[in-house]
């Protein structure tokens, strides 16, 4: 507390302009609000500033005591009823000053603008808000009655999302992060690297890293043919209940005094907030951490605004990006810039104010956070665009502010910064070959096959019922297959459809998770064999894989077991043999392991695909619409990092989340017994 006193230590004549700052920032929202007639009227600007005034000294009255008992009412509105709260105070002071009314959308609009021009005014002024930080959390440190601490640190797992190893140094080295480059130059925390399993997205990888299962999650979103083709959306509200349930042996990360923080899933916490997996219980989503979000009148407005100029600051992106020619781009369109404030500030924010009241209060053994502003921007703007490592120097000032909190309060948490996956940049599928993925498969399949890049209903098993073709094109089929995949695929002419398929009465479905496809033949109940596929759709094989942007594909062979298949090679993968060149010579050694895996999945599609990756200039293909991607295998989207403390024996480069929960496991398990050791003693 020392140092900081020292770092962050100002006169009292900071905090006096500091106060005139904020008080003229309110003086000014007061008279823009009023200036565009929303509901605010105020005689002249002398009014607006004794209204600032009074409304100031009764938010310093009344808003700890109203923050506390209207609490739920903030959280349930996802912090509306702040705003709210916020307008009725200023409803209160103008009974008390005359020339002022307020009534309609000014209830809300008031305390955001009143917010905005005080940060922006505190930027301009180049006001220290660390300074402000700080003294915020000293403050309420102070005030927290800290009964039953533990002697023992706590553990703080802070997630990056998709941020990869390599980028991450390059961010430190170009001095974003400086907290980061700060803890590794002082010792206190190293870095290692590890290797995501196959699909690298967020619901394999969480699932893994927080429930140390994630069997059976083949992408981010699949088909169930066993389940009637059911639809599975790893954030569906309804779906990620029932993967958690699959995956959840009730010892998760988090299941010993743990609390969840914008996760996917809960690794079995009781204390959770923007957890997917338990979002429809509304129960689950209130919790008192909630309260330091709110502590102060001017939080959430001021998170609004940040929200909103940071939307303002992706359409200018947008128009950089196009006069710069920058490339790959993508169109990211009018709404975007409002989702990307989402993730990149509001989430970011509330996760960090509700982090650190868990950290003033001591109680919580293990949290787990995620921060998804990163991979959010770098899908749209590029994985080392100026957008991205934009979003990394705000992520590493949160980190500084967990820090400091960590150290102003009675127990010492442990801080561990890593990411669930990277990311790999490339132009799209479509850019690249002016056509989709769902293109090419309905230009491979039949006229009678109907294809859809979405789910719909079965309409029945035609499997048995293909197999009743004449018995010389089956024997003439099967000749072809002696002589080895391989060769059958070098040879096959592939055939043109005479016309396009319309979308309806769908029994071929093309799903996309970055550069990883899958097709599901909805039709059969089972997943297809390679001679199955070939039997039935006979271009659909060769055509995919002899297509310039596909890397490879894996399907299942009934004599060969699981088979990868290029544009010049074949590789076996049951008895690692391999015919022509290697396919997946460009996708790391770890690459038949991966795919062997994945292959056992009970809900792998009948055909998986991989886009082509291009190693000289690290790049893929994504089947989705996103400059930078991940999903499938190629590149950095395999490569996330772990940051943690130097006394932790984290292998470098473990290779899948289970072992990188299982090393997470196992720390957690050294604290509690130290606990139990002091406890012991004590006894």
């Amino acid at each position: 507390m020392d140092r900081y006193d020292e770092i962050y230590h100002k006169s009292r004549f900071y905090w006096l302009w500091r106060t005139i700052v904020l008080w003229v920032g309110s003086s000014l929202g007061f008279l823009l609000i009023a200036d565009i007639h929303v509901g605010l009227t105020i005689d002249t600007w002398e009014t607006a500033f004794i209204a600032a005034a009074v409304v100031g000294i009764l938010n310093a009255l009344l808003w700890p005591f109203l923050s506390r008992i209207l609490l739920p009412f903030m959280v349930f509105t996802v912090g509306i009823g702040a705003l709210l709260i916020n307008g009725a105070l200023i409803w209160l002071a103008s009974n008390f000053v005359p020339g002022i009314t307020i009534e309609g959308a000014a209830f809300i609009l008031t305390p955001i603008a009143m917010a905005a021009i005080s940060t922006l005014l505190n930027a301009i002024a180049t006001i220290d808000d660390d300074a402000s930080w700080y003294r915020d959390i000293s403050s309420a440190a102070k005030k927290i009655k800290n009964k039953n601490i533990k002697n023992t640190p706590g553990v703080i797992f802070l997630e990056i999302d998709g941020l990869a190893k390599n980028i991450l140094l390059e961010a430190v080295e170009r001095g974003d992060m400086p907290t980061v480059k700060r803890w590794i130059e002082e010792g206190s925390h190293k870095v290692a690297g590890w290797e995501t399993d196959l699909s690298s997205q967020t619901g394999a990888s969480q699932a893994g890293l927080l429930h140390g299962n994630n069997n059976d999650i083949v992408a981010f979103r699949w088909v169930e043919k066993e389940n009637n083709n059911k639809f599975m959306v790893s954030t569906g509200l309804n779906d990620a209940p029932i993967v958690e349930k699959r995956i959840s042996d009730g010892n998760g990360l988090l299941s010993i005094n743990g609390a969840s923080r914008s996760n996917l899933f809960s690794g079995d916490a009781e204390d959770v907030i923007f957890t997917f997996s338990r979002l429809k219980n509304r129960g689950r989503f209130y919790s008192r951490a909630w309260h330091y979000v709110f502590s102060s009148s001017s939080n959430f407005s001021r998170i609004v605004s940040l929200f909103l100029w940071d939307a303002l600051l992706d359409y200018k992106s947008q128009i950089m990006h196009n006069v710069r020619n920058i490339n790959p781009r993508i169109y990211r369109g009018i709404t975007y810039p409002f989702i990307r404030g989402g993730a990149n500030v509001f989430l970011r924010e509330i996760t960090t104010l509700a982090l650190i009241g868990d950290v003033l209060k001591g109680h919580v053994d293990v949290v787990y956070v995620t921060y998804l502003g990163y991979d959010e921007i770098a899908h749209h703007s590029g994985v080392r665009d100026d957008d991205a490592f934009y979003a990394l120097r705000n992520l590493d000032k949160q980190f500084h502010r967990v820090e400091m909190a960590s150290n102003l309060t009675s127990r010492d948490y442990k801080l561990i910064v890593h990411s669930d996956h990277g990311q790999t940049n490339g132009a799209t599928f479509k850019q690249r070959f002016n056509q989709t993925l769902e293109d090419l498969v309905k230009d491979l399949l039949p006229a009678e096959a109907q294809v859809f890049a979405d789910i719909s209903p079965s309409t029945g098993d035609h499997f048995v019922s293909a197999f009743t073709a004449p018995g010389d094109i089956v024997k003439g089929y099967f000749n072809d297959k002696t002589m080895g995949i391989n060769n059958y695929i070098q040879k096959y002419k592939i055939t043109k459809k005479p016309k396009k398929v319309e979308r309806k009465d769908a029994n071929v479905v093309v799903l996309a998770s970055g550069n990883l496809g899958m097709i599901y033949l909805t039709d059969h109940v089972n997943r297809l064999s390679f001679e199955g596929m070939n039997l039935l759709y006979p271009d659909l094989v060769p055509g995919l894989a002899k297509h310039e942007g596909i890397g490879f594909i894996l399907v299942n062979s009934d004599l060969h077991g699981a088979v990868a298949i290029g544009n010049k090679g074949t590789y076996y993968l049951d008895d690692d043999s391999i015919e022509g060149e290697d396919p997946l010579a460009n996708f790391g050694p770890n690459a038949a392991d991966h795919i062997r895996r994945t292959n056992s999945f009970k809900y792998t599609p009948d055909i998986l695909v991989i886009s082509l990756y291009d190693p000289q200039k690290n790049e893929v293909a994504a089947f989705e619409e996103l400059v930078g991607s991940h999903g499938g295998i190629g590149g950095e989207q395999s490569f996330p990092f772990i940051l943690h403390p130097s006394e932790w024996d984290i292998e470098d480069n473990l290779v899948g989340a289970e072992k990188v929960h299982q090393a997470f496991k196992s720390e957690i398990f050294k604290i509690s017994q130290l606990n139990s050791d002091i406890m012991n003693q004590k006894g």
